[in-house]
């Protein structure tokens, strides 16, 4: 056992035990990834930083659930994810659930960005796009969610969030033309 993981652990133990010492090193551990995974989710600074806060509070309430099958990371950061979307879908945030007659084959496509586009760019520019399709693409893109996953946290169908990618992707290569996307 790596002495990180070894540490992870005697803090989680720690934390079962309610001390606050332990929490706040897990805090300081995963605080700026966390903020980082609200951000983008949600885009506004002082809501990021309220999910985040909020996400630890449940993750320190619920860690005696926590079961170390997954790291505690993956684990902390499904429950940022969620309490970001419940924030979302309290602003009426639409995802909208599809008829498999009504969607387009949605595939997925390798699709190439030139290399004069930052990856800030590319964040920018899903930024812009609306809700329903910056959200998918976010998990799916930037978090790294399968279809699956996607439809579970979002309760959807796995063809829905297919369709709200593949039409989320379009909508992203339109506005990434403006940097001479290739």
């Amino acid at each position: 056992m790596t002495q990180t993981k070894f540490l992870q652990s005697r803090l989680i133990a720690e934390c079962r035990q309610n001390k606050h010492k332990a929490q706040l090193q897990l805090y300081d551990m995963y605080c700026k990834a966390m903020y980082n995974t609200a951000y983008n989710l949600v885009k506004e600074t002082a809501v990021a930083e309220d999910m985040m806060q909020e996400a630890f509070i449940k993750a320190f309430q619920k860690i005696a659930s926590f079961n170390e099958e997954v790291s505690f990371g993956a684990w902390l950061k499904r429950i940022v994810i969620n309490q970001c979307l419940d924030w979302l879908k309290k602003r009426k945030l639409n995802i909208a659930a599809m008829d498999v007659q009504d969607m387009q084959i949605a595939y997925e496509e390798d699709w190439q960005v030139d290399d004069c586009i930052t990856i800030e760019c590319i964040v920018e520019s899903i930024n812009k796009l609306p809700e329903k399709y910056s959200v998918i693409l976010k998990l799916f893109l930037l978090e790294g969610y399968d279809h699956q996953e996607i439809s579970e946290i979002l309760n959807i169908s796995e063809v829905s969030s297919r369709s709200q990618l593949f039409r989320g992707k379009n909508k992203l290569k339109e506005l990434l033309k403006q940097y001479n996307y290739a």
